[in-house]
């Protein structure tokens, strides 16, 4: 009876890893033992995190401690924004002075966003705003999209290194139905991923922490991901131009804005779609 369901599920192509999620979800035996295996491999795996989280905050203070001396003033603006206030204060002192101290501003700004990205700390997308303040559209736009690319990347290590135990303890049934979206378009992921990027379907930090326990390859994932981000970041960048008009972020995001994504996210699936179509009559 095993080998008749290993066997099935080989012929329906479906990847190692959701193996391991089901069988975790649905074998006796392995939930016996769940609370103590899987309780240890997290605990294990929280206390690793930990450790990361913590050298990349100390390679974040180095990168602050070499910004500028600012009057005091100015430097107690320095800091991540939560609300478009703080967006607008950080925006005034990098913009004073960003083409004195041009490459300090573009580290900092670039080691940021990564690393709320690494650790799916929320701002990004007040940054996002603030690149167009800050720079010309064409590198705010490049600019965003690697740094959501390679914090995005970073963040699916670290979920490779050390997520698997707390997606399969606190994600297994998510995961697991997300798996079987993704075997149907193994033959285009790239398309798919984008889709996602565009699209509110999926959180972002949760396509980032499960796709490596799910087999979807790093590569596809960053092209995906840089590709996929630019629509969005395109409607927060061009918000920037008129920072000081903003109170919030969601002004940011028109009925106009969100018709252009939704068309877009329309077209990359467009060839998906034709695919099948074609498959079909092939048949």
């Amino acid at each position: 009876m095993a080998k008749k369901r290993r066997d099935r599920r080989e012929t329906d192509g479906l990847s190692s890893a959701q193996e391991e999620v089901k069988a975790n979800a649905s074998d006796p035996q392995v939930q016996k033992e769940a609370p103590h295996t899987a309780g240890g491999s997290a605990r294990m795996s929280l206390l690793i995190l930990v450790s990361i989280f913590t050298c990349a905050a100390s390679v974040m203070y180095l990168v602050y401690r070499n910004f500028p001396e600012l009057p005091d003033d100015e430097m107690e603006k320095i800091k991540i924004p939560k609300d478009m206030d703080d967006a607008k204060a950080l925006g005034t002192v990098l913009s004073k002075y960003k083409d004195t101290y041009y490459t300090q501003v573009l580290v900092a700004y670039f080691a940021t966003y990564v690393f709320l990205q690494t650790f799916a700390i929320p701002g990004s997308i007040f940054l996002s705003i603030l690149s167009g303040y800050l720079y010309p559209f064409p590198l705010a736009l490049f600019l965003v999209c690697l740094c959501s690319g390679l914090g995005a990347s970073f963040c699916y290590l670290l979920s490779y290194l050390v997520g698997r135990p707390m997606v399969y303890k606190y994600l297994s049934e998510r995961a697991q139905k997300w798996s079987q979206q993704v075997d149907k378009h193994r033959d285009h992921l790239i398309n798919y991923i984008i889709f996602l990027r565009i699209t509110p379907f999926l959180p972002n930090w949760f396509i980032n922490i499960t796709s490596p326990v799910i087999n979807v390859p790093l590569g596809v994932f960053f092209v995906g991901t840089f590709l996929g981000v630019a629509p969005p970041s395109f409607v927060a960048i061009n918000a920037g131009t008129t920072l000081y008009k903003l109170t919030t972020a969601g002004e940011a995001v028109s009925w106009n804005s969100l018709a252009v994504l939704g068309v877009l996210a329309v077209l990359s699936i467009l060839p998906v779609c034709f695919q099948k179509k074609l498959q079909k009559k092939l048949e």
